[in-house]
């Protein structure tokens, strides 16, 4: 995994959530989208080490 692939998870993750309807759903897309970015910045942090 590298951080453009869970940043690209993200951004379509994102792009989901904003043409979801459902509200309840809308917030765990975007949940998941905020876990992906935590996961690119440690992958970020990992490859300067």
């Amino acid at each position: 995994m590298t951080v453009d692939e869970a940043l690209d998870n993200a951004v379509r993750l994102l792009r989901n959530a904003e043409i979801e309807l459902d509200l309840t759903r809308m917030d765990r897309v975007q949940s998941l989208a905020d876990s992906w970015i935590n996961i690119a910045v440690l992958l970020s942090e990992r490859e300067r080490a």
